[in-house]
């Protein structure tokens, strides 16, 4: 006995939504919690305090970022000579030093050694500053597993000290309060939180242990249950291959050149030879092949 085309259109239907929910189980992004300052703080202390050092001594990726954080004309993405990240502005004005790390510290007023070290830092020249972030840094750097209770002694000035409460305030969740706050009615720009631990390797491991780094093809991925945005492959393919995938002006590359593979299919109807394409295929038959089956 023979289907109905209703039958074989409910058939094909079926068969299409149990494969969607087997391989959505099978391939499916993990649903993992957001990441906090706190639990940074308490599963890779040595990442943290290296990353607070590069946000005092203002060489972590955010410091040198530039726009819209950062105003460094050297810095951000370029097409030729067109410096396309400088365009915007600087739209949300970060100073690490300040707001990831002295700004915090500062709320603390319970602790007669920390208020010492902040107003010995923030009296110091520039220079000095610099030499103490810079030897702590060198120092971190080359102790085992960047850990600061194995660093040599130096010459760090107060570093170690506002580093290590800095830690002490992460661990407790103090941090993530402090980043929060935006002084508007809803608290709930994650803007300096989210810099601040991306400064770090913790968020780029946690996201590489789930394939999502962005050689992993991990742009094209979401958190819940369900395939990655497969609608996204022609964007993030281009950074899988030379020479976009060692530019360091990748993100512009790419950008320009689906630009010009935009225009060129907005504008196929009017490409003499391409338009032609469908037609001299005949590909539309095969897609319609039902249709002229019934009105041949």
């Amino acid at each position: 006995m023979s289907m109905t085309t209703r039958e074989r259109r409910s058939a094909v239907l079926g068969v299409i939504t149990l494969l969607t929910v087997v391989l959505a189980v099978v391939f499916g992004s993990p649903d993992k919690h957001a990441i906090s300052l706190a639990e940074w703080a308490r599963n890779a202390p040595n990442d943290f305090v290296t990353t607070a050092v590069a946000e005092l001594d203002g060489s972590s990726g955010t410091a040198t970022y530039g726009a819209p954080y950062v105003n460094d004309p050297t810095a951000g993405q370029k097409l030729g000579p067109l410096p396309l990240q400088r365009f915007g502005g600087v739209r949300e004005p970060v100073d690490t030093a300040q707001d990831f790390v002295i700004g915090p510290l500062s709320t603390v007023t319970s602790d007669p050694a920390l208020r010492s070290a902040l107003a010995r830092y923030q009296g110091a020249s520039d220079d000095q500053r610099k030499a103490w972030t810079g030897a702590y840094a060198d120092a971190l750097g080359k102790a085992p597993d960047n850990d600061p209770a194995k660093v040599a002694t130096g010459d760090y000035g107060p570093v170690p000290l506002l580093a290590g409460r800095l830690l002490d305030l992460a661990r407790s969740g103090g941090l993530d309060g402090q980043l929060l706050s935006s002084g508007g009615f809803y608290q709930t720009d994650y803007a300096k939180p989210l810099l601040f631990i991306a400064d770090g390797t913790y968020l780029e491991d946690q996201a590489r242990a789930e394939h999502l780094g962005g050689d992993q093809w991990g742009m094209m991925n979401e958190t819940g249950g369900y395939p990655g945005q497969a609608w996204l492959w022609l964007y993030t393919f281009w950074y899988q291959i030379p020479p976009f995938s060692s530019s360091d002006n990748a993100d512009a590359l790419v950008w320009a050149l689906m630009m010009v593979l935009s225009l060129a299919l907005v504008l196929l109807p009017f490409i003499p030879g391409l338009r032609s394409i469908p037609r001299a295929t005949r590909v539309y038959r095969l897609i319609w092949r039902e249709h002229y089956r019934t009105n041949r």
